[in-house]
């Protein structure tokens, strides 16, 4: 009997669509391999079994019904738990919100259930999407199915490790400086960063809100890319939501499938090419830009001096806006409340709850991003980083004019083991080096597998200009064409 947990998120759709297995066939393996396997990978918050078989009896009463159904459904989907769903927990990885269920769905969750995909429940994240190895979330630290005493990258680790551990096909996560693509890189999964605007924030809790991107997670280029159409999309309720249709990512992931990149021109950043990336994943990195030319892409190498300085910036721009988005929780409105017997003012209530409601790395950010906003500081900190900003987008523009899209590692290293970094912020930042850039500049980029080293996943990164999503998944889906998926070893 089919593995229905080890087939693609498209396959899983045609077999329901026609009806070969139903969506609650589907949807009760997924949940026994979560059973089966998440007390080792803990790559969930929180399981909503009642929920999910409910959404999966209502897509196979619809088939048989005779409704048309989308092109996803019946196949189950992961969520991170930074969006909102209601009814059910969102904690964001937090102590702060623990236990709360939010009254309503975010503008995604909402597109999800309407495709007909079932909602598993919730996955592991640093706190606030703070982190880049998920070893920051209040409830524990999730682990890579590669590995079990490494991480899975962050801070959407527990949606990729649910990958690559079999438990789901889909998986959503969040983007704010790589937490999406580098969890999708150590995990040997892909995780696409939309177009800034291209998906809704409307429900997302906020960490950085110029950088935040939701996008899609999958075990394939094409899976992804019809996670992508399902979710993208204007959203009126989002002030910074693109008025324009979502491109046609799925028949270019189709088109880059076929192997052909003739006439395509790859760009290969020359500041990620040097020092600072194990020599390792610089292998698998060279040996796929040579396949990609074997597929007939023109390579060429692309300058672009200011990326050096992207790590900085960020680490200015992402803490200054958390600090103002996480003033909301004081422990008056919603969420934890400490200390408030009777006998303290407000300002105490609102420190006790924030001292025991945060953690470390969220305290550290707060703390980085008030200083930088405070007055004498802003102009020097907060002002000049964005200036950087503005000079790293300038680069990304004058890269464009000259190729189709900009290739790169998508992380200087692969998985590294769990608490080797917490000790040294600056290390953990590191990890996402190479995909910063990007989220300055709001563009789509996405991390497909490459390669091994030292029988870990690595990944390639492929950004394209704003809009230009579709250029990302044909030269991802070329490369997975010749690379192949790459297959953890059994739990």
């Amino acid at each position: 009997m089919t593995d229905l947990t080890k087939l693609s998120a498209a396959d899983i759709a045609g077999l329901v669509a026609n009806g070969d297995t139903s969506a609650v066939e589907v949807t009760r393996a997924h949940l026994d391999r979560i059973a089966a396997v998440d007390d080792q990978v803990h790559a969930f918050l929180h399981v909503d079994t009642e929920g999910a078989l409910a959404a999966a009896r209502s897509v196979d009463e619809r088939r048989a019904a005779g409704e048309e159904l989308g092109p996803l459904a019946g196949v189950p989907v992961a969520v991170k738990d930074v969006l909102t769903t209601k009814g059910v927990p969102t904690t964001v990885g937090s102590k702060i919100l623990e236990g709360w269920r939010p009254p309503y769905d975010a503008t995604i969750v909402q597109r999800l259930r309407a495709a007909g995909t079932v909602m598993l429940g919730k996955t592991n994240m640093d706190e606030f999407a703070m982190g880049s190895s998920t070893e920051y979330s209040a409830y524990g630290p999730t682990r890579n199915p590669w590995d079990l005493q490494r991480i899975p990258g962050g801070s959407g680790g527990g949606s990729a490790a649910a990958l690559a551990a079999y438990e789901a096909p889909l998986s959503i996560g969040s983007d704010t400086g790589g937490s999406i693509r580098q969890p999708g890189a150590v995990t040997g999964t892909v995780g696409a960063k939309p177009t800034y605007g291209g998906t809704s924030r409307y429900g997302l809790v906020a960490f950085s809100s110029s950088l935040d991107t939701p996008g899609p997670c999958a075990r394939t280029v094409l899976d992804a890319a019809l996670l992508h159409q399902v979710i993208g999309g204007h959203d009126p309720r989002d002030s910074t939501s693109i008025p324009a249709p979502v491109p046609d990512v799925v028949g270019a992931a189709k088109l880059g499938a076929s192997g052909d990149l003739t006439g395509v021109k790859l760009g290969v950043v020359t500041e990620f090419t040097g020092e600072g990336a194990e020599p390792g994943v610089m292998a698998a990195f060279r040996e796929s830009v040579e396949a990609l030319a074997k597929l007939g892409a023109e390579i060429v190498e692309i300058s672009c001096p200011h990326f050096k300085y992207a790590l900085p910036a960020y680490y200015l721009i992402a803490p200054s806006e958390c600090s103002s988005n996480l003033a909301r929780f004081d422990g008056v409105r919603f969420g934890l409340r400490t200390g408030d017997d009777g006998n303290r003012s407000l300002e105490e209530v609102m420190s006790l709850t924030r001292e025991a409601g945060f953690g470390p790395e969220v305290k550290r950010r707060i703390m980085i991003g008030t200083y930088a906003l405070s007055s004498g500081y802003y102009d020097a900190y907060y002002g000049q980083a964005q200036k950087v900003r503005t000079l790293i987008t300038r680069d990304f523009n004058a890269a464009f004019e000259q190729v189709d899209a900009l290739i790169s590692p998508t992380t200087p290293f692969v998985a590294f083991p769990i608490g080797a970094r917490t000790s040294d912020p600056y290390q953990m930042y590191l990890a996402d080096l190479f995909t910063i850039p990007t989220n300055l500049y709001g563009g789509p980029a996405i991390s497909v597998p490459c390669g091994l080293s030292e029988g870990l996943p690595v990944g390639l990164q492929v950004m394209a200009p704003t809009m230009a999503d579709d250029r990302m998944y044909r030269v991802a889906a070329a490369l997975e064409s010749t690379v192949g998926t790459f297959t953890p070893p059994a739990l």
